[in-house]
């Protein structure tokens, strides 16, 4: 027959384990909601920097300690439905003025080498900006292009994006393992 203070520390030993697990589990949620979230990217518009499928993780408090900058890849909701996550690159800060000439963008007067992107993709103008026009990014937001120029629902079409619907900032890919790694944001001359 078990005696009583066998089952006393067996009910006890449950209830720290139990209790155990409620913190580990209570800190991987404010992890998950307020440091570092996983992201499955969907579609075709950051190839070949992306592919569908595709997992990230998207650190969340980048942004909080400093400004989104040139060349990043941000986590984003999308300006026609909150409910969705874009994925894009910047090209455009604040105050910057972006211009589409010929297949290609120009910040402040300056040619973007973007080496990211296959030399026979073309870089069509959209309905917000148009071929051979100026634009300002206004402030707090930011000039947002995918990488799959043809596949891309992007500033090019919707505008620049408010830095409040900004998540967070591309960290690492981790699967596939093949492809696992820090996400590099690109880096241009003359910037």
């Amino acid at each position: 027959m078990l005696s009583m203070e066998y089952i006393k520390r067996a009910i006890n030993a449950f209830f720290d384990f139990l209790q155990g697990i409620v913190v580990f589990m209570s800190v991987l949620v404010m992890v998950y909601l307020f440091i570092i979230s996983p992201q499955e990217i969907n579609g075709a518009s950051m190839d070949p920097t992306f592919h569908n499928g595709e997992l990230i993780l998207t650190n969340k408090i980048a942004y909080k300690f400093g400004d989104p900058k040139m060349g990043e890849v941000i986590i984003f909701k999308s300006p026609k439905n909150k409910e969705i996550d874009y994925i894009k690159r910047i090209i455009g800060l604040p105050g910057d003025t972006i211009k589409l000439q010929d297949n290609k963008f120009y910040v402040n007067g300056v040619p973007l080498d973007e080496s990211y992107i296959a030399p026979e993709v073309m870089t069509q103008a959209g309905s917000y900006i148009a071929e051979g026009e100026e634009t300002i990014v206004p402030e707090d937001q930011y000039f947002v292009v995918g990488d799959n120029r043809p596949h891309s629902s992007d500033s090019r079409e919707f505008g620049p994006i408010p830095f409040e619907d900004i998540i967070g900032k591309a960290l690492v890919r981790y699967w596939p393992i093949t492809r696992a790694g820090l996400i590099i944001p690109a880096t241009y001359t003359g910037f």
